[in-house]
């Protein structure tokens, strides 16, 4: 019995999220509509962590694959489901610092920098221009 216990309690914890890391599917949700936007896949390879947008969330009338028209060399006119927006994102202390972020609806790429809050559900994600005061942030919720 006590073996059938421990095997339950260590397939529950192999299935368990890892909440201290950014790693994971996040929700992300728009700050001037409220509205969730995509869900963004976050990898980590060599210490630098890297998001792509794995699902599109977007009204039935909308186009369902939208190409990135605003978005400057390699990636003008590029589908924007499977596109990476996130890149050399490195933790430092409590945030991860050093990489930048695309926003496909202008084609821009900003400086970022990110937190994870209320026990890793969710995370700030802040996209700057120069110093970090100069942005906006969007709070993105955990899906795994």
């Amino acid at each position: 019995m006590t073996a059938i216990a421990g095997s339950v309690l260590l397939a529950f914890g192999a299935f368990a999220q890892n909440t201290s890391s950014a790693v994971g599917l996040w929700k992300n949700i728009d700050d001037h509509t409220g509205k969730p936007k995509a869900l963004i896949r976050i990898t980590e390879s060599n210490g630098e962590l890297r998001g792509k947008i794995e699902k599109l969330l977007r009204d039935p009338s909308q186009d369902q694959n939208p190409k990135c028209v605003k978005c400057q060399g390699e990636l003008k006119d590029q589908p924007i489901l499977g596109m990476t927006i996130i890149n050399g994102m490195k933790k430092d202390g409590n945030e991860y610092n050093g990489g930048t972020i695309l926003d496909p609806d202008n084609g821009k790429v900003y400086k970022s920098k990110m937190a994870l809050i209320e026990d890793g559900k969710k995370l700030n994600v802040r996209g700057y221009i120069g110093v970090p005061m100069l942005g906006r942030t969007q709070t993105w919720v955990r899906e795994e």
